[in-house]
């Protein structure tokens, strides 16, 4: 194992970023689950965020290991 290498988790966005587009990572029972899409809103401890299919995915803030706001798809 390289000393060296190692994965940087952390949590950049905030309700400020409203409106753009982010990526997330956030715990499950199963493990980890992935949303990239726009941040619709985040409100009361809990996100929303649209994906490109139309879907709204709800994530509750505590659960949260990752996310930033990414750029905007060509």
């Amino acid at each position: 194992m390289n000393p060296g290498f190692g994965a940087r988790l952390s949590i950049t966005i905030t309700p400020y970023d409203v409106g753009k587009r982010v990526t997330t990572r956030r715990r499950v029972p199963e493990g980890f689950r992935d949303a990239v899409g726009e941040l619709e809103f985040w409100r009361d401890g809990v996100l929303g965020v649209r994906r490109r299919g139309g879907d709204l995915v709800e994530i509750d803030e505590r659960t949260l290991v990752a996310a930033k706001v990414v750029p905007g798809r060509a």
